[in-house]
């Protein structure tokens, strides 16, 4: 179902106009109007809808599997994309819970002198009977079933609202929770609901003579800066993060109630020095500098990302297994926390990190404390921008426990003794075994502390304390770790307590 411009902003309420940042020019908050202008006189405009990753939301759940798209298989992922009414279809990926660089994209030629360009994005699987239409919808607007996402794209700043657009402190109305360019089907809260929940990944933008992405009417009424000269990297105003980056993060579009009238705030100046090191809109821990810094990994300033390095043990000399985190579990973990909207970041030898260490039979906590995190993290200090950014996990043979905190930003799994968990639990699949007690370990360093973390009475039914604390339903409950890849939303009565709200993302940012 497509819907149109009015419908669409119709999310955005007015703000006072003093609490509203200007930039050096005087003409930056232009009201937005169509006129017989050629916004781009270099180039004829086309729009491309770039899809970039697609992931079902489904996920085990003490027993139970919530967002189950196809009984009988994995899905099978196609994607529908309308540019003012044209419908382009993407081929089917069969049989994929998870499509990462589908490499598919939709451009269309528009009006160069028309400055919207309606898009609806939609995420189908593929049935031999009905093709089922996935939910990738926040459902805030006047579509209570909604599932496919409506926006609305400007050729002259290269941004786009809807049911995708970027807020700030200063935006009065729904937050975005879930981010820009990225979409979440649980947004509409059917985490623990069978919805076909998905999230879908997604970039728009057009073509531009200089190739720097900064659209040419932006850059002559609004930066003047020259729409034929690449601009990529400068930093004029020296605050850390360059004039692409505080382009894109720098605007959102502003309704006023009262005349239905739509404004470009644009609150970063590239031109202007800001605080960007002290500036965390989303409250992740990461300043804007370092959400510039993690960007080629999909950071976004204004939701929450977690970012974890994980170094892995080889395989020992008399057939000890490598300390290996499986891949099912690497894809448990990231649903659960981007169900939340807290995008999980896992660096396993993609993000310049997650080394294969060499293997040890025994390992002291000091040594991983000491040795460990200066050499393979932090690599004596050549690494060093990423504490505060990444979390540090170690999976090794045997560290003398199953698994525990070192320090704030750190933490070790030992597979000698997970891997016999496994066995005790064979009716349990290995992924969620470490899925769980890999969320256990990170959850400490989220600060996640009530009566029922770590209580080892939760273990043992004979115990009081194990029936008390059986609503506690998160992986932090020992009864529950091992089992449950989940932290608890204190919905389950009383001795419950709220993991998803109460987790504090700077908690290891403060060793």
């Amino acid at each position: 179902m497509q819907k149109y411009a009015a419908i669409a902003i119709a999310i955005f309420i007015a703000i006072p106009a003093g609490s509203i940042f200007h930039s050096r020019n005087e003409d930056v908050n232009t009201k937005i109007s169509s006129c017989n202008e050629d916004f781009d006189p270099l180039v004829d405009i086309a729009v491309t809808v770039e899809i970039k990753a697609i992931r079902s939301l489904e996920m085990p759940y003490l027993g139970k599997t919530y967002d189950e798209i196809d009984k009988h298989s994995d899905p099978d992922f196609y994607v529908k994309v309308f540019i003012n009414g044209k419908e382009f279809k993407s081929p089917v990926w069969r049989n994929q819970k998870y499509v990462y660089e589908p490499n598919w994209s939709a451009t269309l030629d528009v009006p160069d002198d028309v400055e919207f360009v309606n898009i609806t994005i939609q995420l189908w699987d593929d049935d031999p009977v009905i093709d089922k239409l996935c939910d990738i919808d926040n459902n805030i607007d006047d579509y209570p079933k909604s599932y496919d996402l409506d926006l609305v794209y400007s050729i002259k700043t290269g941004h786009w609202f809807g049911d995708d657009y970027i807020h700030n402190e200063n935006f009065w109305g729904y937050p975005d929770l879930s981010g820009y360019g990225r979409a979440n089907g649980c947004d509409d809260n059917s985490i623990y609901q069978d919805d076909r929940d998905c999230e879908i990944w997604f970039d728009i933008y057009q073509n531009d003579y200089d190739g720097d992405g900064i659209p040419y009417w932006t850059e002559v009424n609004v930066y003047h800066t020259d729409p034929m000269k690449d601009n990529r990297g400068e930093d004029l105003d020296g605050d850390g993060v360059p004039i692409e980056w505080e382009w894109k993060w720098g605007h959102y579009f502003f309704k006023h109630w009262w005349n239905d009238e739509v404004e470009d705030i644009w609150f970063y100046d590239p031109f202007t020095w800001e605080d960007h090191s002290n500036m965390d809109p989303d409250g992740d821990s990461l300043d804007n500098v370092e959400e510039f810094l993690a960007s080629q990994w999909g950071s976004d300033p204004f939701r929450k990302d977690i970012f974890i390095e994980v170094d892995q043990m080889a395989e020992g000399p008399n057939g000890e297994p490598a300390s290996m985190l499986p891949e099912g579990a690497k894809e448990l973990l990231r649903t659960v926390y981007d169900k939340h909207n807290i995008v999980y970041h896992l660096d396993d030898g993609c993000m310049g990190g997650g080394e294969i260490i060499p293997f040890v039979t025994e390992i002291s906590g000091r040594k991983l404390r000491e040795d460990y995190y200066n050499k393979y993290f932090l690599h004596y200090g050549e690494n060093a921008w990423r504490q505060g950014i990444f979390h540090y996990a170690l999976i090794v043979y045997d560290a003398g426990f199953n698994g525990y905190a070192i320090r704030r930003d750190e933490f070790q799994i030992s597979s000698k003794y997970v891997e016999e968990k496994c066995r005790q639990l064979f009716f349990v699949d290995r992924s969620i075994v470490y899925a769980s007690v890999f969320m256990h370990e990170t959850g400490h360093s989220l600060d996640i502390s009530n009566p029922g973390v770590d209580n080892p009475d939760t273990m043992y039914p004979w115990k009081f304390d194990y029936w008390k604390y059986r609503p506690y339903k998160s992986c932090m409950n020992y009864g529950y770790t091992y089992i449950l890849v989940d932290y608890s939303d204190g919905s389950h009565g009383k001795n419950d307590f709220d993991d998803w709200h109460d987790l504090d993302l700077t908690f290891f940012d403060y060793e």
